[in-house]
Formats: C-alpha cells, structure tokens, sequence
C-alpha cells in the first residue's frame, strides 16, 4: 500500500463516520467506529479500485456477500457511507438509544407517556434518515424536510421497543408514499416491488402518481418478516 493509497483511504473513512485510527491488515486499512463494535477492512487494487470486506449487513449486498468492490473513490465514499449508517442502526441499537435517552422521563399519566412516546418517534425517524441516507427508498427524493419515517409494522401494533425503533421495520418515503403505504392502499411484497389494494382504482392511481415499477431500493432480508405483516394485515382488500 503506498502512502497515497493510504491517505486516500483514511480520509474516507474520517470523512463516512469511520472516526477511530486506522490499522493495517494484510494488505487492508481495517476501519472502525467508536459507535458500533463492526469493522470495515479497505484493500487498495488497481488505480483506484478498491475491495471493501465487512460483516455483510454493513454492505450494500442485502446480507449476503462479505465483500464488495468499489470502483473510484466516489463509489468507496458511498459503500462506507451506508456501512456505517448501517452499523449505526442495527437491531436493538436504536432502542438501546430511546431508553437511554428516555430513562429518565415519567410515564404515570397520559400526556407524558405521549412524550415518551414522541422521543422514540423522533429517535426512528433519525435513524431512517440515517440509514436510508436521506433519501426516499422508492422515488429517491433527497429533501429530508419532505421525507416521512414510515413503520411497516404499526407502532401500536409491535410487541416491544425493540420492535418499534428497530430501523427494519421502517422506510423512509415521499409524503404521497407514505400516505399511500400508511394507509394500506399500497404495500411491498419481499422482492421490494409494490403491491396495489385493489380497492385503489385506476382513476385514483392515475390522479396520485403511483407506478406499477415502484419498488423499495435497498430491501434486506430483516426488512421481509415486517414487509409480511403489513401485506397481510395492513393492504386493503375490500
């Protein structure tokens, strides 16, 4: 590794959240955050290819490879962008944040479980924002003041805290999407490709802007049990 190659791969990483010293592996920088126990290895090739190895829910793979390629170092800023939102947001982690933050808020009457209630909102729509990269995971809008922290499990509806802030459970969606998907008149099936109520007539898909080629860019695996509930229980069908 030259020391151009290394610079170059030290920058990106202090630059993706990837905020701790880098250190040598083989012929790789391992990079890790102070904020989540998962490592990201970056091994210089060609030019300015480089081969990015991670736990595989870190990369864009949909938790199935355990590395990547990444060709230029504007593709290396996106694959460690998303690995560490990704680390940022895994299952329990924002939880763990909203009963840290929340420990010590009062729940003994109505309006300040309400409060409660509104941190752990907020909390969810942070890590969306985090993990979905400000971006709506259908349509692409990039405005986060429009974009909607949408659960695919209702919140009313899930078992545990665990459930209701786990960033799988979420999408992140234009307003009209999330309208759309909120009030079961659209779901997604586990390909990430929508799936219309048929009680939303041609007319009215007309008049919304929906499409037949929507579809949820970035699905995983841990997004289908979720995306399973809200078809079966949420979509409308009479």
């Amino acid at each position: 590794m030259t020391p151009l190659e290394r610079l170059r791969i030290e920058k990106a990483a202090a630059d993706c959240g990837f905020e701790m010293t880098p250190e040598p592996v083989g012929k790789a920088l391992r990079l890790r955050s102070a904020r989540f126990p998962e490592w990201v290895d970056v091994e210089p090739l060609a030019g300015t290819t480089f081969r990015v190895s991670a736990p595989p829910m870190l990369l864009q793979s949909n938790g199935s490879a355990d590395s990547s390629t990444a060709m230029g170092l504007s593709d290396l800023y996106g694959v460690l962008r998303v690995a560490a939102a990704r680390g940022r947001t895994m299952p329990n982690r924002v939880a763990d944040q909203f009963r840290e933050s929340t420990a010590s808020l009062p729940r003994s009457t109505e309006a300040e479980r309400l409060v409660v209630e509104r941190v752990g909102q907020d909390v969810f729509r942070g890590a969306l924002l985090d993990y979905w990269q400000g971006r709506c995971c259908v349509t692409g809008l990039d405005v986060p003041e429009l974009l909607r922290a949408s659960h695919i499990k209702p919140w009313a509806q899930c078992d545990s805290d665990d459930q209701r802030l786990d960033v799988f459970n979420g999408l992140l969606l234009a307003p009209h999407v999330d309208a759309l998907f909120d009030g079961g008149w659209i779901s997604f099936d586990l390909d990430g490709g929508v799936v219309l109520s048929p009680l939303l007539t041609a007319s009215a898909r007309s008049s919304l802007g929906v499409r037949t080629d929507w579809r949820v860019v970035g699905l995983t695996a841990l997004h289908r049990p979720y995306l399973g509930h809200h078809n079966l229980h949420q979509l409308r069908r009479r």
